[in-house]
């Protein structure tokens, strides 16, 4: 399942790169890229535990910049 949300407040593109990371590395996650340009995010993950992973996703996002929000 793919999921296409919106990161607002990213003020840094290796904040960004982490952040993409930290997401592709959770249990269930296929992919994750994040746009620092246009805020876009695209997690493809399996469709069982999605919930759970969004969640987690956005715990990395503010654990690598407070400022910056997941809109789910």
């Amino acid at each position: 399942m793919v999921k296409i949300l919106k990161i607002e407040n990213l003020d840094c593109a290796n904040c960004a790169a982490k952040m993409e990371r930290g997401i592709a590395a959770l249990a269930g996650v296929k992919s994750c890229s994040i746009s620092f340009l246009t805020g876009k995010v695209i997690i493809d993950a399996e469709e069982n535990g999605m919930d759970d992973t969004l969640a987690a996703a956005v715990k990395i996002v503010k654990k690598i910049e407070s400022g910056a929000k997941l809109k789910l």
